[in-house]
């Protein structure tokens, strides 16, 4: 059973007391102390399920990550943010792809393009509060909601840009791109390559092996790494390509 339905039978179960007042109150508060414990089971789950990424979550970071579902649950009722349904799948596919690559991040500054709703670049910076990100994305609708999102984490470590990729000017380059289902390899590197300087990591988390794609890459660029993703919970392949720019 999915943590969403888990949820959803405990609260429901607790709907059957009597209609007295003092039933009334009683059930109230049973539901609560139910829904309370579907929490800390959907809790103890993030949690587990991020220690085999070998991202170690405390209470308040999960709790911060599971709020982050909250606020996407309750925009996508109103906008189109994303097109998966059910809490389980937005966990597995959302919160925990994302920090998949939690490791692999590099510098102290990171750019994620494409973020759309957020992802991976929200999970990113709950997980690396000593790190700058710029969430970059061409859509209005989808930036607004990141931008609500940060302030509603209190994400001091969050910039978010309403623009291209291509059209970004920063000041400096930055350590790492990240980039989710954004674009080909060779298309991607060559939008983010104004974003690049020396020792720039592109992570480019791709599904199954690219390998079509990463024939195609050319100089100056060069991939540096790719190796499989393994997202608990997710049946489906994930790879990580990790290239540099040699020219910079």
């Amino acid at each position: 059973m999915s943590g969403g339905d888990e949820r959803a039978r405990i609260a429901g179960g607790a709907g059957s007391g009597g209609r007295s007042g003092s039933a009334e109150r009683t059930g109230s508060a049973e539901r609560a102390r139910l829904t309370e414990r579907a929490q800390l089971i959907e809790r103890a789950r993030l949690i587990e399920r991020a220690r085999l990424l070998g991202v170690a979550l405390t209470d308040e970071t999960a709790e911060r990550l599971l709020r982050l579902l909250d606020e996407l649950a309750e925009w996508s009722k109103a906008y189109s943010l994303t097109s998966i349904r059910g809490r389980e799948a937005m966990l597995t596919r959302h919160i925990l792809d994302s920090l998949s690559i939690h490791g692999d991040l590099a510098g102290e500054t990171v750019v994620d393009v494409g973020t759309g709703a957020g992802f991976p670049g929200l999970p990113l910076a709950v997980t690396n509060p000593e790190r700058r990100l710029t969430l970059v994305d061409s859509s209005g609708k989808k930036t607004r909601f990141v931008l609500h999102a940060a302030r509603a984490l209190a994400l001091e470590n969050v910039t978010v840009a309403h623009s291209r990729a291509e059209d970004l000017h920063p000041e400096a380059p930055f350590d790492t791109v990240t980039a989710r289902a954004f674009a080909a390899l060779p298309q991607l590197l060559a939008t983010v390559r104004g974003l690049c300087g020396a020792g720039t990591r592109v992570l480019a988390m791709k599904g199954r092996y690219p390998a079509a794609e990463i024939a195609a890459v050319r100089p100056p660029w060069r991939i540096v790494q790719v190796r499989p993703l393994q997202v608990p919970g997710l049946g489906e392949e994930r790879h990580l390509v990790v290239a540099e720019c040699s020219d910079r």
